[in-house]
Order: C-alpha cells, then structure tokens, then sequence
C-alpha cells in the first residue's frame, strides 16, 4: 500500500492513471476503459516489474462469492486492456503474460511532477452504503477503483443513495450490454437483457430513455462515452455485462454522467434463471432510485412489483424470436414465429411471446411470405391472446392496432389500441413511430408529425423513425424540410434503401420528376422490388411507357415466387393512364383485404376521387371521410 499512497498517480510512455478518480488519459486524451481492466491495471501498477498472479486477480475481480467463468473472463478483460493501451500479447509494450502464471507491468514508471503547495481536495469516490473492503493484498486501491470505474459485486447489496450529479439527469441511453457468457451464441441473451432494462426504464414518464435502435450501432464501439453521449443527446449512459453460469444471470451495470464521463453508481445483481424479468426490473428500478428521477404512484407500484416467473427456456426462445424479428427479413420472421411458437409451446401463460408472433405475422405480407387473409387472423388472434393474459402490455396493444388499421380497417378500434399503448409505456419509441403511420394513414398529418418528432426524440438515430419523419413533412407539403432531414437520414447509413423511397416522394411533390425517378432507381438497384410499382407509376407519368410496362412484367414475375399485393399492380396502371385497370385491381385488393392503406391513402390515388366506383370502395373501406365524400 506505500506505493500506491507514494504515487497516487502514475505515468508511462503518454498514460496517466489516477486510480483514485477511476480515469485513464494518453496524451491529455481520456481514454475509455471499463471496470474490470481498470482494476487490473491498478493491481499491475501496484507491483511494476512484479508477478501479479491469477489467483491474485481473481480474489480482486470475482471474489468466492461470485460466479463467472473465470478464464473466459480474464481473458476478456486483458484483452480490453490491452486494446486501451495499443499493447499486443505477441510483442508487449506493458503487459506481459506469464503462462499459467499471471501478469507483469514491463513498462518503465515515470516520476510524478513536484506536488503544488496547496492541493484542492479531491471529492471521494462513491460508496454505496454497507460496502466493506476485502483483506486482499491492494484491496483499497482496488475498491476505490471499482466504484470509480463501476463494479460492485454483490449479490444482494444495498444501492447507493443521495444525489449523484450536480446536475438533474432527465434523460439517458442504456448501451448494449457485453457479453462475458463466453460464449457469442449467446448475444441473443443479452441483447435481451439490454432490450428489458430500456423498456422498463423506459416507462418513467419523467425519464427519455433512448430506444435500443439508436444504441445498437455502439456495440462494441471505441468511442468516448461522452461523444456517444452527445450524439444521443442525453444525461447520462448506462453500461453493463451479463453473464450466465448454469441457471445462474448476473447483471452488472453502472451509471455515468455524460458531460464528465464521471462514474456515478455501480451494483450487480443475480438472480435464477427463472427468475429473469425481475432481475431486469431489479436493475431498471436500481438505476431509477440512483438518479433521483420522480417516479408516479403508478410507476412506483410496477417498479416494486412482483415478477411472476417464466420458463427459462420458454424465455430464451422469446428472445430468440426478437432476435430474429428484428431483422425484418422473409427468412429471419420465418425463424422468429418457430422460435415464438417454441415459446408458447413451453409456457402457455408467456403473454410476450403472443404478441412477438402477432408481430412477425403481420409483416409477413410486405416480406411477400403470405397473403394478408391467411397472416393477418393470426396476427389478430396472437395479440387478443397476449391482451388476455395481460392487459397492461403496451406492445401486444401497439400489436392488435396494427392488425385493426391495416387488414380489419377498425380505424377508431386502432387509434384506442395505439394511445393504450403509449399510455402504459410513454417512452415507446416504435409506439410512436407507429402511432404515427397510422395518423399519416387516416390523413392526421400534423398529429402524425408530432408523434413521428416524439419517436426521433427517444430514438435520434433510427433509420425507420427519421425515415417516417421525412414521409410525415412530406404529406405536409413541407418538401424541402423533407429532403433534407432525408439527407441527413442517408448520412446515418446510405445503404438503408427505403429512405430513397421517401426521398423520391419528396421531389415528386416539388414536381421534379428526374430526381424523383433517380431516387426510385436507386432503391430499385438496391435490391428493393417494393419500389418498382412507384417507378412504374413514376415512368408512366413522365411518358415512359415501355419502362413502366417492363416493371410491370417485373412484377407479375415476382407474384410467381412470392406474395405481391394487387394494389402494386394498380399503381403502375395508374400511372399509364389506365384506370379502369387500375380500379381493377383494387377491386383484387379489396376482395383478398391486401392494401398497403399508408400508400393507398396518399396523394397518388387522388387521381381517382372523382370516379364513382374508387368512392364507393372508399366507403366499402370507411374511409369515404378521408377524402371529404
């Protein structure tokens, strides 16, 4: 210990460490290092030129007390070490690996620079209430950097209490948790731990919680948390580990303050496997009481409330369904319906896992898997279920509006389903954003952009959510507004090909039609067969006859191998010209109930208003008033 009093900081080749402040710094730079590879380098600074043992190492980071596997996790934080300091195992610069033995700091340490005549007192790090010190060699030092650097482990210790930050937090983002299973088939897992954690937190009415959309592109990411923390545009960060030894879950997580990348709290929780959904609500409520956020007596009542417990299987296979529906492809929501189906199978009670089937079904018909009259029922019948067996699940009401707007045409019965959903869960970033396809639907466009603006809010980075919010300014008229939050869409990732789509729409509303048909081709040649009808439509208008012609054979090709709705063939017809063809085959839609209605709503089939047979589908459909009949 008269090392670590004589040098409380120490510097090598650019680094600085101060294990008391928990911060690492290359060339003035902070330098992002979790907590496990932290205390591994307070242990080697401790002893320079000395073998810290494995053993010594895991009396420090997993005490007796603690399960892991042990190799996979050293490994692991050596590694992440490593990376931080631009160290190699083949040719170390600083630590070097002795086999089967430990560890040894090889770099030389430089002397610290004389101490100023008067030093301001550095505030001490925190320490939740009741944490005692283990009586291994370097245990303050240790300790001090483990709740520095945000680990605590414990596997029912008490929570820290009192104010964390000088200022309030109001908003965060739960990053993705890393996985120390060992094991990389288990990412399913703890995605899914990740995804339960934001959705409760998520909950807090007085809390923006950024969705996991937004977060996913950090996983496994470099950057500085204050950086991320920036572009996410919120408080605080959340990061975490989960790993898994026989039926045993742990979650470790800490809370940083973002303008200071100042580690705020810290604490572990373990739970069986069984009892999972409270270990995640455990860990939400945790963070919730840490940051002093005010919580409503509804909110407390959850936030307290017992968890029934799930079949462990039954739950691993609902995550395996997320995993693969968030893919949004025809093969993985094939997947994801098996493994929801496996779901049920295991626990007939789990009513998540109704409404993940409800959702895979009912995407099944714009994946070209199946027609909506034999998808949709099912879609519908999953998500009564899941409101059966629970009433108060925000995403099985958000599930149930979809199938009510988009195949049962229940417009009224939807707008409920959608604000139930988002008054149980107001931080639901896919609620809104599907609150406001609806509103854009039923022609609602200043609500729909105020949901679609509300969505961007909790998720800035989600390519789906700024997409809707171009298509919402667009029904607006507000075209430039559109193509430029577009644009910036397409800096996010300019391979995500239904942004060009909107874009297209955008530039037909100015009446630029070579722009409009660059865009539709640029999807097209991303691989999209959802747009030929639009560029059919847009060859047909501009004089393109014999292009629009050979998309429709395009078309009808791709009916041959997979479901395409009627309505994509009566676009193209529109656009030649030929209406009694098109009302045709909306006249198909109608009688297979397969309208694609956000599309069918918009302004392109304003072409047909003055026709008495689209008035009367239109009031077959109830939706005569959208068009002032």
């Amino acid at each position: 210990m008269a090392a670590a009093r004589s040098h409380p900081t120490y510097r090598f080749a650019g680094f600085e460490f101060d294990p008391a402040a928990g911060e690492l710094h290359q060339d003035g730079v902070k330098v992002r290092l979790q907590a496990q590879p932290f205390q591994i380098l307070s242990l080697l600074l401790e002893r320079p030129g000395e073998v810290v043992t494995r053993e010594e190492v895991r009396q420090a980071l997993w005490p007796g007390d603690t399960f892991v596997d042990f190799d996979v996790g050293l490994n692991s934080a050596i590694k992440r070490l490593r990376d931080a300091l631009g160290d190699s195992a083949e040719n170390p610069r600083f630590v070097e690996t002795l086999p089967r033995r430990g560890y040894r700091f090889i770099a030389a340490l430089e002397a610290p620079p004389p101490a100023p005549a008067a030093v301001e007192e550095r505030p001490r790090p925190l320490r939740p209430p009741g944490f005692r010190l283990r009586s291994w060699p370097g245990a303050a030092v240790v300790a001090a950097v483990a709740l520095a650097g945000g680990l605590i482990v414990t596997s029912r210790g008490p929570r820290a209490r009192g104010p964390l930050a000088s200022e309030p937090i109001r908003s965060l983002a739960v990053l993705p948790f890393e996985n120390l299973t060992g094991d990389p088939e288990q990412d399913y897992f703890v995605d899914g731990m990740t995804d339960a954690v934001t959705t409760d937190l998520a909950q807090v009415r007085a809390l923006r919680v950024i969705s996991r959309t937004s977060v996913t592109q950090y996983k496994g990411a470099s950057k500085p948390l204050p950086r991320i923390a920036e572009e996410l545009d919120v408080d605080a960060i959340v990061e975490g580990t989960v790993s898994r030894s026989g039926d045993r879950v742990r979650i470790t997580a800490q809370l940083i303050q973002a303008a200071t990348d100042r580690h705020l709290w810290a604490q572990s929780y373990e739970r069986e496997r069984r009892d999972v959904l409270a270990l995640q609500r455990e860990v939400a409520a945790a963070i919730a009481q840490a940051i002093e956020v005010k919580l409503q007596p509804d909110e407390k009542r959850r936030m307290a409330g017992t968890q029934a417990a799930v079949d462990p299987e039954a739950y691993e296979d609902y995550l395996k369904g997320r995993f693969y529906w968030n893919m949004r492809s025809a093969e993985t929501s094939r997947k994801a319906v098996g493994y929801f189906q496996q779901a049920i199978e295991r626990d007939p009670a789990y009513a998540p896992a109704y409404s993940g089937l409800s959702d895979a079904y009912r995407a099944f018909d714009v994946q070209g898997v199946a027609p909506p009259r034999e998808s949709m029922p099912k879609a519908e019948a999953a998500a009564r279920k899941a409101l059966a067996l629970d009433d108060t699940l925000a995403e099985a009401h958000a599930s149930l509006a979809g199938v009510l707007y988009r195949y049962d045409w229940d417009w009224e019965g939807a707008d409920r389903e959608f604000r139930r959903s988002l008054e149980l869960e107001p931080g639901y970033a896919e609620g809104h954003r599907a609150y406001a396809v609806y509103l854009m639907t039923v022609r609602r466009h200043e609500e729909a952009l105020a949901e679609a603006q509300r969505a961007r809010e909790l998720s800035p980075l989600s390519l789906a959510i700024n997409t809707e919010l171009g298509l919402a300014l667009v029904r607006l008229g507000r075209y430039d507004e559109a193509i430029e939050r577009l644009q910036k869409t397409l800096e996010i990732d300019p391979k995500f090909v239904r942004v060009y789509q909107t874009l297209a729409f955008a530039y037909e509303g100015k009446g630029d039609w070579p722009r409009a048909i660059e865009a539709f081709e640029t999807k097209v040649g991303g691989g999209s067969g959802r747009s030929y009808p639009w560029l059919g439509y847009a060859y047909g208008v501009t004089g393109r006859p014999r292009e629009a012609l050979e998309l429709l054979a395009r078309l009808e090709k791709t009916s041959r191998e997979s479901y395409v709705s009627p309505q994509s063939f009566a676009i193209v017809h529109l656009g030649l010209g030929h209406r009694d063809e098109a009302m045709a085959w909306l006249e198909k839609a109608y009688d297979a109930r397969a309208f694609e209605v956000l599309g069918f709503s918009g302004p392109l089939f304003d072409r047909l208003s003055g026709d008495p047979q689209f008035q009367d589908l239109l009031r077959r459909m109830r939706l005569a008033n959208l068009y002032r009949l």
